[in-house]
């Protein structure tokens, strides 16, 4: 049994069957100036288990945003109900104790410092939590550690690179000991080898800690590393399934505005020209084994 299994059977032991996090005919309305609204979510039910790696990939406008800002009561049900490891959302008595549990990180990185040095960041969330200086230290040097980040301890946030950037923001997200991490959109401002270095960071905590991670992406490419896949679209989830389901859905995917992973569709090009591949080549890693 892996760590990561054995992490969320000890979770499910003492939490008992019920999901994680749990959405409830969710339904999120924005007013419109000059009166009426738009629903940006409409109706969801959904449920993510404890220690699973989801990626919410769909077009522009499609409520993705707005789903997971519910999961941490950033925003809350205009109706509908959000549970978060058996916490109300809609209860204000309970959202410090749902922020405690699941950690937000955002595109822009630097929309989350607030201190000199990155370990002054990365402490500032659990030093809110009244924690001892010896169990705050602990715990900072564990999140620095965890990231990648401990030779940076000293510097200022805004010296690094991008991708140091957005593994500082993880790292503040897991100095306060999450049992999940909300990740929207944290690798479109990055290169490639920020995006890598990121995405390995979200693998290792899920397979090795047993986080939960949700990751919002616009890249089909970086959906693929994910065990599970939703797809939005108007305010709907319309898909969900491990990423081979979903992309096995092509041409419905073009027909909500997405694309496909770029090895799968090197591949399916390859076939067409007469080439035997096996069907369901998501990576660069599969397509390269399968062609060799």
């Amino acid at each position: 049994m892996s760590k990561k299994q054995a992490l969320g059977n000890q979770a499910l032991e003492s939490q008992g069957a019920r999901p994680f996090i749990e959405l409830r005919a969710l339904t999120h309305a924005y007013a419109l100036e000059g009166g009426g609204e738009v629903r940006a979510l409409q109706g969801i039910d959904l449920t993510i288990e404890r220690g699973e790696f989801v990626a919410l990939v769909g077009p522009n406008g499609s409520g993705k945003s707005t789903l997971v800002r519910h999961l941490n009561g950033l925003l809350l049900p205009t109706s509908g109900q959000v549970w978060v490891d058996g916490l109300l959302t809609a209860h204000p008595s309970s959202l410090w104790k749902i922020r405690e549990r699941v950690g937000m990180v955002f595109q822009n990185p630097e929309n989350q410092f607030v201190a000199s040095t990155v370990e002054e960041d990365v402490a500032f969330g659990p030093e809110n939590l009244g924690l001892p200086p010896d169990e705050l230290r602990r715990r900072v040097d564990d999140a620095l550690k965890l990231v990648g980040l401990t030779e940076y301890a000293t510097h200022p946030p805004h010296m690094l690179s991008g991708g140091q950037k957005q593994r500082t923001a993880i790292a503040g997200a897991l100095a306060t000991r999450p049992a999940c991490i909300i990740l929207d959109e944290p690798t479109s401002m990055l290169d490639p080898l920020g995006r890598r270095r990121t995405l390995e960071t979200l693998r290792s905590l899920n397979q090795d800690q047993g986080i939960t991670i949700l990751l919002v992406t616009q890249s089909m490419d970086e959906a693929t590393a994910a065990e599970r896949m939703l797809v939005m679209v108007r305010g709907r989830v319309v898909s969900d399934g491990t990423p081979a389901e979903v992309f096995g859905q092509g041409q419905r995917l073009r027909e909500w505005g997405l694309g496909l992973p770029s090895a799968l569709e090197i591949a399916d090009r390859l076939r067409e020209r007469g080439l035997n591949l096996p069907a369901g080549l998501l990576t660069v890693e599969q397509l390269a084994s399968a062609l060799c």
